[in-house]
């Protein structure tokens, strides 16, 4: 049985990294890139630490978009391959979804 202590640090990691991916969502513009990639470079990683694949998923086709935006493409690519060819199932989620639509345009 979990206890109660583990359960409140699982659910505050998951809010942390979250966060992060909304933090940087605001700051998705050219101007702002460097502000942008950290906060999401944040939320890949506190999602790794905590094993969150979604949220690892989320951050990590938010940090593509940036960089396809600044023409990092095949960076982007690689990255999001890497996480998305992770899952096994669940293909019909909307954040699978979003992750290979993106992937297929940043194939094409």
């Amino acid at each position: 049985m979990l206890s109660s202590k583990w359960v409140l640090y699982v659910v505050i990691a998951f809010a942390v990294a979250y966060l992060w991916v909304q933090v940087g969502t605001p700051h998705f513009d050219i101007s702002r890139y460097l502000k942008c990639r950290s906060c999401f470079v944040r939320a890949i990683e506190n999602a790794r630490n905590q094993s969150a694949k979604s949220l690892e998923l989320r951050a990590t086709t938010s940090l593509a978009r940036l960089l396809d935006r600044q023409g990092k493409r095949d960076e982007a690519r690689a990255m999001l391959a890497d996480i998305y060819n992770w899952f096994t199932e669940g293909f019909d989620t909307a954040d699978l979804k979003d992750a290979k639509a993106l992937l297929d345009e940043l194939a094409g």
